[in-house]
C-alpha cells in the first residue's frame, strides 16, 4: 500500500476510522482504471469544486510528471510533446445545455442520473460527493449507476444518509458540520489521486 495513505493517518488521526473504506475506494478506482474504465463524479455547492477537483488531478500530472512518448514527424506542433497521460476522470457538474435541458424536458433531479445513463460504461465508477448524505441528485444518480452495472463510491459525513446505501464503498469522515467535513474531503481524494498517480504513472508502470 502506497506511504501516501500512512501519510494521511499522520496528518489528519481523525481519518483513521475511515481507513478501511479509503483504503477499499483505491483498490475500486485502481481495478476500474486497469480495466479501462473511468471515473464519473457528482456533488453540488462545494462539492462540485470537489468533482472538478478531483479530475483535474487525474486527468494531467499532479505531482510528478507524466510525459508521454509521442511518434517523431516533422507536421506534429512541438507544443504537443508537452501532454501528459491522465486517468479518465468527468466531473458531471458540468455540461450546462444537457443539464438545463434535463431540468426543462423531464425532472431536474435526473441531471446527474441521465448522465451516468447516458456515460456510464462497464467497468465504471460513480463517485457521489453529499456532505449530509441526503442529495436527491446524487441519490439518483448513484441508483441509475447500479442499475448500469457501475461500482458506486460515496464521500460524505458521520450522519448516514440514504445515499450511503447505494454505494460499495462509503467513506463517512467523522463531523457533521459542512464546512469541516469538506475539510476532510479533501485529504481524502487528494490521497487517492497521489496515490492512484504512482500507481499508474511510475517507469515502472508506463
Amino acid at each position: 500500500m502506497s506511504a501516501f495513505f500512512q501519510q494521511l493517518w499522520e496528518r489528519h488521526p481523525s481519518l483513521v476510522s475511515c481507513q478501511s473504506d479509503i483504503v477499499a475506494a483505491f483498490e475500486m478506482l485502481e481495478t476500474s482504471f486497469s480495466a479501462g474504465g473511468q471515473l464519473l463524479i457528482a456533488g453540488n455547492g462545494g462539492s462540485a469544486s470537489d468533482a472538478d477537483h478531483i479530475a483535474g488531478e487525474l486527468l494531467k500530472g499532479f505531482v510528478r510528471p507524466r510525459w508521454v512518448d509521442l511518434p517523431s514527424a516533422d507536421s506534429l506542433d512541438p507544443a504537443l510533446q508537452k501532454l501528459q497521460g491522465g486517468l479518465p476522470a468527468i466531473p458531471l457538474t458540468g455540461f450546462p445545455a444537457l443539464r438545463t435541458a434535463v431540468a426543462n424536458d423531464t425532472d431536474p433531479e435526473l441531471e446527474f442520473a441521465q448522465l451516468v445513463w447516458a456515460l456510464g460504461r462497464p467497468h465504471d465508477v460513480m463517485l457521489g460527493i453529499t456532505c449530509s448524505g441526503n442529495a436527491r441528485n446524487v441519490l439518483l444518480a448513484l441508483q441509475a449507476a447500479r442499475l448500469k452495472g457501475l461500482k458506486t463510491l460515496l464521500l460524505t459525513g458521520a450522519n448516514e444518509g440514504v445515499c450511503c446505501a447505494h454505494a460499495n464503498v462509503c467513506i463517512q469522515v467523522p463531523d457533521t458540520e459542512t464546512f469541516r467535513i469538506q475539510e476532510l474531503h479533501l485529504p481524502i481524494y487528494h490521497t487517492l489521486c497521489l496515490a492512484l498517480e504512482e500507481r499508474f504513472f511510475t517507469e515502472e508502470s508506463e
